[in-house]
C-alpha cells in the first residue's frame, strides 16, 4: 500500500461518516458500540505496517468478545485509515475494560483508539489517562501543548511498528 496523504477535509468527512454508521447501529440494536481507528499522527493514516497492526487489534477485540452477541461489524478501509465499529450485546462499561486493556498491555495498543458507547450513545471515557508515545505524560496535555513534532511522533509510531515490516 501507497503512503497516501489525507487532507483535514477528508479526516472530517470521515469522522461525520463513522458518527452517522455509530447512530445508525445503536438505533437499530439498542446495544452498545465499539469503535476501533488507529491514532496515527500526521497526513498518513493507513500503510502495509498500519493495517497489519490493525488486524493484529481487530483479531484480539474479536477474540475477547467473543462470549458476547454481536450483532453487526462493519469494517472500512480506505485512505483516511482503517475502521471497524461493531454492535455488542454486553454492558458498555465491561467493553470499555477489555478494550482500555487492549490499548495498555498489547505491543500495538499504544496506537489503538477503542472507543465504546452505550446504548443511549454516550462514550464511555477511559479510567485512566492515556500516555504520551514519546514521555509518558498525560497524551492529552502533550497534544494540547503540542509539546512533541508530529515528526517526533510519526518516528515513534514507525519505531512500535518496526517488527511488521
Amino acid at each position: 500500500m501507497d503512503e497516501i496523504e489525507v487532507t483535514l477535509e477528508e479526516m472530517m468527512a470521515c469522522r461525520e461518516r463513522r458518527a452517522y454508521v455509530q447512530r445508525e447501529l445503536l438505533e437499530r440494536y439498542g446495544t452498545a458500540v465499539v469503535s476501533f481507528t488507529m491514532n496515527i499522527p500526521g497526513p498518513v493514516k493507513t500503510d502495509r505496517e498500519i493495517r497489519k497492526a490493525f488486524d493484529i487489534g481487530k483479531e484480539e477485540l474479536l477474540s475477547r468478545i467473543a462470549g458476547y452477541e454481536v450483532n453487526c461489524i462493519q469494517e472500512f478501509h480506505s485512505k483516511t485509515g482503517d475502521e471497524l465499529l461493531l454492535s455488542v450485546k454486553a454492558e458498555a462499561e465491561a467493553l470499555k475494560d477489555i478494550t482500555t486493556g487492549i490499548e495498555e498491555e498489547t505491543s500495538y495498543g499504544r496506537l489503538f483508539d477503542m472507543d465504546v458507547l452505550d446504548e443511549n450513545g454516550e462514550k464511555l471515557s477511559r479510567p485512566v489517562f492515556r500516555k504520551c508515545l514519546i514521555c509518558g505524560a498525560q497524551a492529552q496535555e502533550c497534544a494540547r501543548s503540542r509539546k512533541h513534532s508530529v515528526k517526533e511522533l510519526q518516528e515513534k509510531v514507525r519505531e512500535i511498528l518496526l517488527p511488521l515490516s
